[in-house]
């Protein structure tokens, strides 16, 4: 049987975050997870200038081999085609593969992985853990994203009472043809938001990688909303007409919409298993990779008492950085209103700018951990 002080089921961006701190502090650390990195996964994939800092990635190292897009600009709009440019002149995001960035994060970790193997049984005794019955560890970790099996150890209902995101998304490396028919900037992701508020689509070009998708609060319309969405960009003239199937699914939290339990005696979640998306924007990379080193901290000055008490302070930590989650908001501004402001806010330069981009997409004011 296999031992460790840590046990991470999760190799994504959080999970491998987590191990590295906890490795670099000196604990034995083992990542378990049910893929074999490279693995492919679902995400827009943009990282900024502040988590390429708080991984401390040498970013000439990484763009060997690997898609390190610089992004100078965005453009915004609804759904009827009406747009606002922002134009920054500057490198304000990096556009990353998932399938290159996770395998990267993962490699460097300096733990024991153990890839390939799903989690079957969780068992708690005798104050220690066990996984499928050949795995011990003192502390185990959640990493395993919105359905990730230590989240429903602690109780999480997933798919029943959650309110949850659902996104589809398709990545893939254009021909030639394909390339020529793009008419995309690269270094210029458009973001199209629905009238509604529910949600938004993208199209994204990465060298000569294309990413394509939707995310939105109601699962029911997502594969009619992907559909309509490739449709309208073909129509715009934006994207190959040849693109008509690929599309892959995924669901997660947003943090203002997540109840689930976050930790307990000798254990705790991280990342979009803990449902730390942000709630204005869906992006889930930096709060993933912060919430490792969050749980890492805690867990190297809790030195080996994982008790709830201990541990708690976890939980203070995520409130402070991301403030206290408001499952319910007061409307202080009626809903008609309000989307009319909303829509106000997508094709206005300034207001895109300065609300939408910086506040809410780039967090450029939020300082680094």
């Amino acid at each position: 049987m296999e031992t460790c002080d840590i046990l991470i089921i999760g190799g994504g961006p959080s999970g491998s975050s987590c191990a590295r701190r906890l490795r670099d502090a000196g604990l034995d650390v083992i990542v378990l997870d049910k893929c074999t990195f490279p693995r492919d996964k679902v995400c827009a994939g943009w990282i900024t200038p502040a988590v390429v800092d708080e991984l401390d990635l040498d970013l000439n190292h990484y763009r060997q081999g690997r898609v390190c897009q610089e992004i100078q600009g965005f453009r915004t709009g609804s759904m009827d085609g009406h747009f606002a440019y922002n134009d920054y002149s500057q490198t304000v995001s990096y556009g990353i593969r998932r399938y290159e960035f996770d395998h990267y994060l993962l490699s460097r970790c300096g733990s024991r992985l153990i890839l390939n193997q799903p989690v079957n049984e969780i068992k708690r005794h005798d104050n220690h853990w066990t996984i499928n019955n050949n795995i011990r560890a003192s502390m185990l970790i959640g990493a395993g994203g919105h359905f990730c099996p230590v989240a429903r150890h602690l109780g999480a209902k997933i798919g029943k009472s959650e309110r949850s995101v659902s996104a589809q998304e398709i990545e893939f490396k254009m021909t030639v043809q394909q390339q020529s028919d793009c008419h995309i900037n690269a270094e210029i992701p458009e973001l199209f938001f629905y009238p509604d508020l529910s949600g938004y689509g993208w199209v994204f070009r990465k060298d000569q990688y294309l990413n394509i998708g939707v995310g939105r609060e109601e699962s029911g319309r997502i594969s009619r909303d992907t559909s309509q969405f490739l449709q309208f960009l073909q129509q715009q003239g934006k994207i190959p007409s040849d693109i008509t199937n690929g599309f892959k699914g995924h669901a997660y939290l947003l943090y203002d919409h997540a109840q689930r339990k976050i930790l307990d005696d000798s254990v705790l979640l991280v990342g979009d298993a803990a449902g730390l998306a942000y709630t204005e924007s869906g992006e889930g990379i930096r709060p993933a990779i912060e919430s490792g080193m969050l749980a890492a901290e805690v867990i190297i000055n809790a030195q080996g008492d994982y008790s709830l008490n201990k541990l708690d302070s976890y939980r203070h930590k995520l409130s402070t950085r991301y403030g206290k989650r408001q499952y319910q908001q007061k409307k202080w501004i009626p809903d008609q209103l309000k989307l009319a402001l909303a829509n106000k806010v997508f094709t206005n330069r300034f207001l895109s700018r300065h609300i939408l981009l910086d506040r809410y997409f780039l967090r450029a004011e939020v300082d680094t951990l």
